[in-house]
This record gives structure tokens, sequence and C-alpha cells, in this order.
């Protein structure tokens, strides 16, 4: 009769199959029940092998949890509803949740989590590509997925993140296109033709993001102490169902066929045709009679430094003063039609500018300014910074003035100018190399030296 086994020890035995066998004890499971994990192997030596890894991640308190592992797909549906839900803002929140239905779920969806392996990511990254889509949008899948994935691995429903062994697409840093200092004022010169003047004045002159500004309401904005308190920022949201069965709710709207070569309903698409519906869609929610939490939304800044204040050019006060006034007058006029929302840039009737829009006339003021395209970032943000830092601010002031949490996140948004740069290494070389005289003042001083010489060669005889 072989020896009782002690408690937690494993065992290993050649089972009538042919194959060794591996038992090992890792605790207990919810119900109170033993938690033995078996593993199974063709060769003694390899089974033991297993089973010693098993044990080391027992004593290292790293053990995964026992049961039947869900797909990538259920835990990604587990990530997004319980878990991202409680951290994320809702923009945030609707972007992961886009990239997982049309990206990782077509993807990688139906693996169980503890089966997932490298090569099956890297698979879906190449495919990925060649479908057209930017290495960014690669990269931000990965990162969403390999954050699921560790949380899923802190909780030991997996034993290793997987998305930690792939290196994802190599991204270029976008190069940033600032307006030069002529072209800020031929952009402001073209604005001021408009009633939305002074939203670009804030937008170029002091590096507020669209949303911010859009977002901007007169509660926090201190004309007296020139402060503006950027407590909110306006962004469109993604509606949700509010109804019971969302499946039918969006029928009318669902295709689950692919798109026909050449389709001409989609014919000048930046991003092609859409790809069909998955089964038992869900989306389609901005035609629910009940839908909820989407369309234009005043929401808070993603960090605390957003909204730390931030001081307003005193040349800017008496415009907003005016803007004010004219607001005022509209809101007069408008009557009952007018919808009050507080917002400091809004439609003629009181409700906030949209954004796209916004963007609109941008692309609009570009024209007529004779300024070639660019991204709206580079025309706010990216020119305040270089601009600021061409007028000799130093970079941690330039860091507060935009509100950024690292001095390094400062410097990319400050575009180095060739005339300066000319200039600095112009001054540097002054610095370490006498200057030579011009020739023409050489060649005559040794033709004088010349004549001296021969004049005391005269006087000695």
């Amino acid at each position: 009769m072989s020896p009782r086994k002690a408690n937690m020890e494993s065992s290993v035995y050649r089972g009538a199959d042919g194959w060794w066998h591996g038992r090992v004890t890792m605790g207990v499971k919810n119900d109170g029940s033993p938690d033995r994990r078996h593993r199974r192997a063709k060769t003694e030596a390899e089974v033991r092998r297993k089973v010693r890894e098993l044990e080391a991640l027992r004593e290292k308190g790293r053990a995964p949890k026992a049961g039947r592992k869900p797909t990538v797909a259920q835990w990604m549906d587990t990530y997004l509803t319980e878990i991202a839900s409680l951290k994320l803002k809702p923009r945030s929140l609707d972007d992961y949740w886009s990239k997982t239905r049309n990206d990782i779920v077509p993807g990688v969806g139906q693996h169980r989590l503890d089966k997932l392996a490298p090569e099956h990511l890297e698979r879906m990254y190449r495919a990925m590509l060649d479908e057209g889509h930017a290495p960014s949008h690669v990269l931000k899948v990965h990162r969403i997925l390999s954050r699921a994935l560790k949380i899923a691995h802190r909780r030991r429903i997996i034993a290793e993140n997987v998305a930690t062994l792939v290196d994802p697409p190599t991204v270029d840093e976008t190069e940033a296109n600032p307006f030069t200092t002529e072209e800020a004022k031929a952009f402001l010169k073209a604005a001021a033709k408009r009633p939305t003047f002074m939203r670009w004045c804030v937008g170029v002159g002091m590096g507020f993001r669209q949303g911010e500004t859009l977002g901007l309401r007169w509660p926090y904005v201190d004309l007296e102490n020139e402060l503006f308190h950027p407590q909110w920022q306006l962004q469109r949201l993604t509606w949700r169902h509010g109804c019971q069965d969302p499946h039918s709710c969006g029928a009318r709207l669902h295709r689950f066929q692919p798109c026909p070569p050449d389709c001409p309903a989609h014919k000048g698409y930046k991003r092609g045709c859409p790809k069909p519906c998955p089964k038992g869609c869900t989306g389609h929610a901005s035609v629910c009679p009940q839908r909820k939490g989407g369309g234009l939304v005043f929401t808070r800044p993603k960090t605390k430094k957003s909204r730390n204040p931030v001081p307003i050019p005193p040349p800017f006060v008496p415009y907003l003063v005016e803007h004010k006034e004219r607001q005022d007058a509209m809101r007069a006029a408008a009557g009952d039609e007018w919808q009050e929302c507080g917002a400091v840039f809004t439609r003629p009737d009181g409700r906030p500018i949209d954004p796209r829009a916004d963007w609109e006339e941008f692309k609009e003021l570009l024209s007529e300014a004779g300024i070639d395209d660019r991204r709206l970032y580079d025309g706010s943000r990216h020119t305040a910074g270089t601009i600021l830092n061409e007028l000799g601010v130093d970079m941690p002031t330039i860091m507060e003035i935009l509100r950024h949490t690292q001095i390094s996140q400062t410097r990319r948004y400050v575009k180095g100018r060739s005339h300066l740069s000319k200039d600095a290494m112009k001054r540097m070389g002054d610095a370490f190399m006498p200057r030579q005289k011009p020739p023409t003042e050489t060649t005559t001083e040794t033709e004088d030296r010349k004549a001296e010489r021969a004049r005391r060669r005269r006087r000695v005889r």
C-alpha cells in the first residue's frame, strides 16, 4: 500500500491510457471543495515539469483561478461594462467600445483567454495594417487589449498577459505644423469679420483645445481678475440604448452583408465602406426612442491639471466684454426660443456650437487667410506653444499655460523655427570665434606695412 500523500503534495503517475498524469492541489474553490488541477504528458519528465510550474505559481500566489476561462469577447464585455466604466471618461469609454467591437472581437474574440497566444495578436495587427488602418490605430487597439489582459492577470484569471510579449507597430510622431506669427495674424484678421472672433482668439492666442474653448461657461470667466477657469469641455458622445431590446430597436439600420465593390453609397468616404454589423448587433442607439447619454454634452476635463486657471491676456478683456454684450442682445432678441446653456460661445439660439461646424469654420478661415491646410490642433494649441517660445517664454511657464502634466509633453508642442535656429547659431559663432576683418582692410594694411619698411631701408642707406 502506497503511503498517504501529505496535504498540498502533488502526485504523478502513469495511467492506463499510457499517458503520465499529474495532480496538483492549488487550494480550495469558491464552494469550499479542493481545487485540484490536472496536467498530462507523454513522458514523466514532461509532466513533472508542468507540475513544478503549477506549484511555483501556487507558492507565489499567482495561480489562475479554477474553472473554464472566458473568451476574449466575453472578458472585454466584462472589462468595459464593470471595470473600465468606473474610471474612464465617457469619450474614452466610447472609443474603447468602438475598437473592441470593430477590431478586437472580430480579430481574436473567440479565443479563450488562457489559450490566447502572441502570434494571435501579431496576425490580427498585420491584418489591420493590410486593411489600411494607421499604425497609430493598431497601437491604440494593442493598448486597450493589453490593459484588459493586465486586469485579467491581476485577478488570476490568466497566468500571463501575452500582450506584453508582442511588439506593436512603431508610430512616427505626427509632425506639428503651427502658424507662424504672420499666419496667426492673418488668420485672426479673417476671423475678425465673424461673430466667433473671440472663439479663435482664445484658441490661437491661449492654446485652448477645441472642447475646452467651446465648453467655456460664463460662471467660470473672471473678467475682473482676468482669469479663465476651464472646468468644463464640450464633447459629442455616442448615444446608448435605453430600451430593453437594443437589437430589435435598431433593426432597420442593421447591415449584415458587406457592400458591393465600387459601392456608390460610400464613395469618397475617407475610411471606405463601413464594416457589416456583428451578429446580434446592439448598435444604432441614435434611433432609439429612449436613447440616453449621447449628443453634445458638457463633461469634465480629463486631468486635474487641465482645470487650472489660465490668465487672460489683458488686450482680450475689452473684446470679451463686448462679446458678452452682443450675446445678451441676441438672448433678448430670441426670447423664448433662446436655449440657455451658459456657454461663452453659442449659436444664435443659445445652444453650444457643434464641434463639426467649428471645424468647418476653421477650414474656411484658412482659405480666406491664404494659409495652407492643416489640423485644428496645429492652428491653436501648437501655435500658442510655439509663439510663446519665440517670445522668449521659458518651458515651465509654457507648460503651466498649456496645462500639461509633464514638460516633455510641452516640448513636443513647441516647434523650432529655422530663422531662430540660424540666428542662435550666428550668436554662438560670435561667442567663440573672433570676427575677421574684410579682405579690403587686410590688403590695405599689408600695403601700408610694405611702404613703411621701404622708407626705413632708404633712411638706413
